[in-house]
């Protein structure tokens, strides 16, 4: 086995973040692409140092007219190399990237619930993360959106997802896998500019990298993983100013997942807290009664209460729910 600078710094992420325990089964997603091959190859180098056990899982949302050609290819490869395969075709073609994202990890789950794996691995790189960045920013988003891409998080009961390359970028990809001569299956709809992410990966990023900054896929993604660092403290903060600012008004609801009003909130609490970590509460509380995530407006709504004259309210949330001004109280009524 050729032991690459590659090899060397995925085997010391792996380590260093704590991403995989040694002896665990992992399934690989494998589009064909070559950020999945080169992931693929690579965990095969080291699975004699860890003792995985390896699978690959490909999922097919039937919206290309080769997309069975293409799980043929990836299946093929799997016979090569000795791995077990798991196929998910979609019912009917999935033509929504929002949509086709959710399918793909519930077949993932799925695959890997009923054959006891333990880790689903993506091929997710740092310049995914820059154009996730990017995509979000332009949309409007706060520090929650733009540190999108975790290295992990859990996806169900007892799996885990895992990004293990999150700092390579998609250059160092392509070179390796034609350095170890990889059947990269090429994706049509990569180069489809009616999707505003291919038109960042083929025009916004190219024109930052040549007249702004190199290494900008590098540098967005540092940025993202120190926000997912600032993010993770600013939410843990805002947990327990919430705890001591929320009274329910009867003993029991407190625990429930879907807690029955009246709510109240101390506004003298939230008083003394930087607007940061007042919109950070407000925004938790409305996720508690609102069944869709709440909007930037409805948290301006919610946080201008604190300093607001008495019997102030806003109007309706969706749902119907409203919250008033009542003397020291922000009190939600149905």
């Amino acid at each position: 086995m050729v032991w690459t600078p590659l090899h060397a710094k995925i085997h010391r992420t792996i380590r260093s973040r704590h991403l995989f325990e040694r002896n665990q089964r992992l399934l690989i997603a494998v589009s064909g692409g070559q950020d999945s091959l080169c992931l693929i190859k690579l965990l095969l180098d080291l699975q004699s140092k860890w003792g995985w056990y390896l699978g690959i899982a490909h999922c097919d949302h039937r919206w290309r007219s080769d997309s069975q050609a293409n799980a043929n290819h990836v299946e093929n490869l799997a016979k090569t190399w000795g791995i077990s395969f798991y196929l998910e075709t979609a019912s009917k073609p999935i033509n929504s990237e929002a949509t086709a994202r959710n399918w793909r990890y519930q077949a993932l789950s799925a695959i890997a619930q009923a054959n006891n794996y333990q880790y689903i691995v993506t091929g997710h790189t740092a310049s995914d993360r820059a154009e996730t960045l990017l995509y979000n920013l332009i949309r409007g988003t706060g520090a929650d959106g733009l540190q999108a891409l975790t290295w992990q998080r859990p996806l169900t009961t007892g799996i885990m997802l895992v990004r293990p390359f999150l700092e390579i970028t998609r250059i160092e990809t392509e070179q390796f896998c034609q350095e170890f001569k990889l059947p990269i299956w090429e994706d049509s709809t990569n180069q489809n500019l009616q999707y505003a992410r291919n038109r960042i990966r083929q025009e916004l990023i190219p024109y930052l990298r040549d007249n702004f900054n190199p290494q900008v896929e590098s540098a967005l993604a540092q940025t993202t993983e120190l926000l997912q660092a600032e993010v993770e403290y600013l939410e843990k903060a805002a947990q327990q100013l919430r705890e001591k600012a929320m009274s329910w008004g009867t003993g029991d609801e407190k625990d429930s997942l879907t807690p029955h009003l009246p709510l109240r909130l101390n506004r003298r609490v939230l008083q003394k807290a930087p607007l940061a970590l007042q919109r950070r509460v407000m925004r938790q509380v409305l996720q508690q009664i609102l069944t869709d995530a709440p909007s930037f407006e409805h948290i301006e709504k919610l946080t201008a209460l604190i300093i607001a004259p008495n019997r102030s309210q806003t109007d309706p949330f969706p749902g119907g729910a409203i919250a008033q001004v009542e003397g020291d109280w922000i009190c939600f009524k149905c």
